[in-house]
């Protein structure tokens, strides 16, 4: 089975306050060229994310982007040493300011200072961030498997296509294999009324000069080597999608070798009918290259 280079596929997953979303997707490249954007701070993971993708894949313009937030809310509370001596030297100075003019204040609760502004915030200690690598490296060969159907998905998609256009290619080469048998008497009644003008001609001509004129037209016209390679390219091009697996290679090759024997057939046509058929194949070629530019 062939595969796409197309693809996407996403996922979540939490541990503890942390919690995170992955999102894999590529396009056709001409090699493998991954792109992974993973919060340094998580050592060795992105290493280990980009060995797995290296070994699943062989071509494509792959993008891995994982974000990793922690809830906050969750997380237990200290004191905030700097908004507690601020808070308390505002009150000893009110408390002074007030005594001075004579004035008696109520005693302030622990449970006030506490619930002024700032005096709380959550504890920052450092996490061991090993458990949450092991995490997402746990959950990642489900989306990298999400993302490899989705690929093979979009294969199969793409051979049911190319196998069509193949056939076509078969097809269009039977006929112009056809319109050239038939080309041949006209030819060679042609070349036999343009030769007996010329033998005929008070001037006469050189015989064995005729000769190689017409060798080389013979040859010039002769379009038999190339239908012949037309036809083994369609059988290499059905043998490659039979066989499946990172064959885009190979077969962009192949559209190369197509669109040169029929440029060439074009050349030699020598017939409207010939001629567009080449025309029809280069176009059919055209149409599957683009398809082709698609298969890992």
């Amino acid at each position: 089975m062939i595969r796409s280079m197309t693809s996407f596929a996403s996922g979540k997953g939490a541990l503890g306050a942390y919690s995170w979303s992955c999102e894999l997707r590529s396009v056709n490249a001409k090699g493998l060229d991954l792109r992974l954007r993973v919060p340094d701070w998580l050592d060795g993971l992105e290493a280990a994310l980009r060995a797995d993708l290296g070994k699943a894949l062989n071509r494509g313009n792959v993008t891995l982007s994982l974000k990793v937030s922690r809830d906050e809310g969750g997380g237990t509370l200290a004191l905030n040493p700097a908004a507690m001596a601020a808070v308390l030297d505002a009150l000893t100075a009110l408390e002074a300011e007030a005594l001075e003019r004579g004035l008696t204040l109520a005693p302030t609760s622990a449970g006030e200072l506490l619930a002024q502004r700032g005096m709380m915030e959550a504890a920052s200690a450092e996490d061991d961030t090993a458990p949450l690598s092991a995490a997402i490296r746990a959950a990642f060969p489900a989306l990298l498997e999400a993302f490899l159907q989705m690929r093979r998905d979009e294969g199969a998609a793409l051979a049911e296509v190319l196998a069509g256009q193949i056939s076509r290619i078969e097809e269009l080469t039977a006929t112009a294999a056809t319109l050239a048998e038939a080309r041949k008497e006209a030819m060679a009644e042609t070349l036999k009324s343009n030769l007996a003008r010329v033998l005929d001609s008070p001037a006469g001509a050189d015989p064995d000069r005729v000769a190689q004129e017409l060798a080389l037209i013979a040859v010039k016209a002769d379009v038999t080597e190339e239908l012949d390679r037309l036809g083994a390219h369609v059988r290499a091009a059905q043998d490659l999608l039979a066989k499946g697996g990172p064959v885009g290679r190979k077969l962009d090759f192949l559209m190369q070798e197509f669109n040169r024997e029929a440029n060439t057939l074009c050349s030699k046509s020598q017939s409207s009918d010939l001629t567009a058929v080449g025309l029809e194949l280069k176009a059919v070629i055209d149409q599957m290259r683009e398809q082709v530019q698609n298969v890992e």
